[in-house]
C-alpha cells in the first residue's frame, strides 16, 4: 500500500497560483495512476487531473484545463498540481489519491489511496 500527504494549500487572492504536493511513501510510486480531486462545502468530490504511471499521459477537468498543470517526480515519490489563475469557484479540499494500474479515471471509486486533504481558499 501507500500512504500519501498533501502540502501547500492556503489562501490566495483571485488570478494568483498555487503548487500542491502530494508526497508518497510505501510501495512503489511508480505502480500508481494519480488523481487530483476536490470538494468545496456541500457538494461531491469532483475529478480535477490526473496522470497516468510513467506521467506521459495527463488528463483534466473541464473548468481547469489551459490552468492546471499536474506532473510527477517518480524519483521523488512526489505528485504535483500547479494552479495559475486561480479563481474564487476553485476554492476547495484538494486531495491526492492512487490506485493500482496505469489507467487514470475520473471516477473517485476507483481510487484506494487517499491523503488528508489541504485546503485551498481563493478570495475575490
Amino acid at each position: 500500500q501507500v500512504q500519501l500527504v498533501e502540502s501547500g494549500g492556503g489562501l490566495v487572492q483571485a488570478g494568483g497560483s498555487l503548487r500542491l504536493s502530494c508526497s508518497a511513501s510505501g510501495r512503489t510510486f511508480s505502480s500508481y495512476a494519480m488523481g487530483w480531486f476536490r470538494q468545496a462545502p456541500g457538494k461531491e468530490r469532483e475529478f480535477v487531473a490526473g496522470i497516468s504511471r510513467s506521467g506521459g499521459n495527463t488528463y483534466y477537468e473541464e473548468s481547469v484545463k489551459g490552468r492546471f498543470t499536474i506532473s510527477r517526480d517518480n524519483t521523488k515519490n512526489t505528485l504535483y498540481l500547479q494552479m495559475n489563475s486561480l479563481k474564487p469557484e476553485d476554492t476547495a479540499v484538494y486531495y491526492c489519491a492512487a490506485r493500482d494500474g496505469s489507467t487514470v479515471f475520473l471516477d473517485s471509486s476507483w481510487y484506494r489511496y487517499w491523503g488528508q486533504g489541504t485546503q485551498v481558499t481563493v478570495s475575490s
